[in-house]
């Protein structure tokens, strides 16, 4: 069965950002990134964000993720290829799920770092192979591939402080 004949675009757009959201909202559960008192042990750079900074950050982040994903999704993008795009972009999302876990859950900045670093190489590749067949979709995740270049910075900064 071809989802894009059963699925409406209107409710492609709703699992869309659902999954994206979710991904956030059940990783950060996991990660219990809230109440994390061994990150507050930790040595961090002077510019460090503030914690309430992170939610309404990355819950924009992921509604974006979720509207360049519908936006492939419901394209007249050749099956096999859209195939392709989605599973690209669910293996950023996967890394993307992960890293908050190996970071806050397992206290593990090494390895979250060598995860963001994979994430983020994901996240061009899907930024450049989105663009080949909806600009659109390429763009709503710049921000994402912005805000994920500075974790990837902070992230290497606060392993470098405290190893």
């Amino acid at each position: 069965m071809n989802s894009d004949k059963i699925i409406s675009p209107t409710w492609k757009l709703f699992i869309a950002i659902l999954i994206c959201e979710g991904t956030g909202i059940i990783s950060g559960l996991i990660a219990n990134t809230g109440m994390n008192p061994w990150f507050e042990t930790l040595n961090k750079p002077s510019w460090n964000p503030p914690a309430y900074l992170f939610p309404p950050v990355w819950t924009l982040l992921y509604l974006l993720m979720g509207i360049s994903l519908w936006l492939i999704w419901k394209s007249n993008t050749p099956a096999p290829q859209k195939i392709n795009l989605i599973i690209l972009f669910s293996l950023q999302l996967f890394l993307n799920f992960w890293w908050s876990i190996i970071f806050f859950k397992f206290h593990s900045p090494a390895l979250a770092l060598l995860n963001i670093i994979l994430m983020l190489i994901l996240i061009l590749l899907t930024i450049i192979n989105f663009s080949k067949f909806s600009k659109a979709a390429a763009w709503l995740l710049v921000p994402y591939i912005a805000w994920v270049s500075f974790a990837t910075i902070l992230n290497y900064t606060i392993w470098s402080l405290n190893k």
